[in-house]
């Protein structure tokens, strides 16, 4: 099945793309993923279909460029806003997803198309965590963002994939004594500590 194929009669879903991020999130998170999966009344073998299709969509000669694709599947962004990062404008559109009310999947574009970054924040007018001590990031607690924020300055490390990124940074534990951290995320929600 090509999800690109206009003869295919099962288009890539929202809930199909929700299922992709959980496949990637399972890797440190089964228990999580498996809960999640249950609220979407849907099992593990959706998923590795919904994944084996997107990873299908990435590579068909006919794909299209990752805003169309975003577009496609999650329908117009609930915004559209200009982020200026450096020299650059960027564009930032935004869609919600039914798993995580309080985030918005995020797509940054360059001039030209090409796209920057594809991940979870935080939505607007969302109430934001602010962990205070190592103990308060629990996995899917907070965004990449919101951990830099509490512990700046945090430096961002390559990740173990493409949709994985590391932050490492010094926090202080419950009894105060600081140590320095490195924090894994997937799609930009934090999946665990990995020091």
């Amino acid at each position: 099945m090509d999800p690109m194929d206009p003869t295919d009669t099962a288009p890539f879903t929202p809930l199909d793309f929700q299922l992709v991020l959980l496949r990637r999130m399972a890797d440190h998170q089964p228990g999580l993923v498996e809960d999640a999966l249950r609220r979407l009344d849907t099992g593990r073998a959706a998923m590795r279909e919904a994944n084996r299709r997107w990873q299908a969509m990435l590579r068909s000669p006919r794909r299209r460029g990752a805003g169309a694709r975003y577009r496609s599947v999650l329908g117009p962004p609930e915004s559209v806003t200009e982020r200026r990062i450096g020299d650059l404008t960027m564009e930032a559109a935004a869609w919600p997803l039914p798993l995580w009310p309080d985030l918005r999947f995020e797509v940054l574009t360059a001039p030209g198309g090409a796209v920057w970054n594809e991940w979870l924040v935080r939505a607007p007018g969302a109430a934001s965590p602010e962990p205070r001590t190592v103990e308060e990031l629990r996995p899917w607690s907070c965004t990449v963002d919101e951990v830099a924020r509490a512990f700046a300055p945090a430096r961002p490390m390559e990740g173990t994939a493409p949709t994985r990124w590391q932050l490492a940074f010094t926090a202080p534990d419950a009894t105060g004594e600081r140590r320095e951290h490195v924090a894994e995320f997937t799609w930009g929600l934090l999946q665990r500590l990995v020091r």
